[in-house]
């Protein structure tokens, strides 16, 4: 399955530029360097299912060196909430930001709560799990990791009970694979868990390395070589008080509340050209 592919009519055709950073970054999620002051942000994110508006303001913008994909969040939330500590806890049950990144054949998803809370998945489609093939190796081995079948977040209805309604179907959920050297922090701007102060909101920096990428490179070079494009998807859910459902908005929809969709991630091209210059 190809990244380089336009198949969602939500993602632009001109993907987002990712420019480098000349200094490595402090990841203490405060986004006070100047490479994120001048890193071009997305656009106010919209609804995930229909791309209409959404209530908060959140933002994100990328950036990327010789050893790390940075990303960074800018969210905008009254109350800020989050009770959730443990590891890999259910993180989606309260509010979040997300990633998933694309490698064709399998993807990753990354959850944080406010409390810098992690919650990470490795996706592999069961299309491309094979006797001998690239995913046969001790760290997938089917029977002694925490692993699950999905279908995506339909796979429990009625309509699309097992397999979901995502065309390639069924993936392996390896729920105890953690990404190798990630660094992530969090930094609250009010009080966490105080619902009589009005705050501002919360950031969130990540520090994803590349030498743990290898298996979402899927055969592309790590570091990315400057103009390549990769997909993915930028998110945040949203608890409120008012309704029942969780809200959830992206940098772009993908039409479905289903989100595990790579075909309609966002696409980011990888600039060489230095953030410091392009602001220029």
């Amino acid at each position: 399955m190809s990244q380089g592919g336009n198949s969602s009519p939500h993602v632009p055709i001109t993907p987002h530029p990712c420019y480098r950073t000349r200094v490595p970054l402090d990841i203490d999620g405060v986004l006070d360097e100047a490479a994120w002051q001048l890193a071009p942000r997305s656009p106010r994110f919209v609804e995930v299912v229909t791309g209409g508006p959404a209530l908060y303001d959140t933002r994100a913008a990328v950036l990327w060196d010789d050893d790390y994909l940075y990303i960074g969040f800018w969210v905008e939330e009254p109350f800020v909430t989050a009770e959730l500590r443990e590891r890999d806890a259910i993180i989606f049950a309260e509010n979040d930001v997300e990633v998933f990144i694309d490698g064709g054949d399998a993807y990753y998803e990354l959850e944080i709560n406010a409390q810098n809370t992690l919650y990470e998945v490795f996706f592999i489609w069961k299309d491309a799990f094979r006797r001998g093939g690239r995913f046969d190796v001790p760290e997938f081995d089917l029977l002694s990791r925490d692993v699950y079948t999905f279908g995506g977040n339909h796979d429990r209805s009625t309509a699309h009970f097992w397999r979901g309604d995502h065309p390639r179907g069924v993936r392996w959920a390896f729920a105890d694979w953690d990404f190798p050297g990630l660094k992530t922090a969090v930094a609250v701007n009010g009080r966490l868990n105080d619902a009589t102060h009005v705050d501002h909101g919360w950031t969130v920096e990540i520090a994803l390395p590349w030498a743990g990428m290898t298996w979402l490179a899927n055969g592309r070079p790590l570091p990315p070589r400057p103009g390549e494009v990769w997909r993915l998807q930028f998110a945040r859910y949203e608890k409120l008080a008012s309704s029942t459902q969780h809200m959830g908005w992206a940098w772009h929809p993908v039409g479905s509340q289903d989100n595990h969709r790579p075909e309609a991630f966002t696409r980011i091209v990888f600039s060489d050209r230095s953030v410091q210059a392009a602001d220029q």
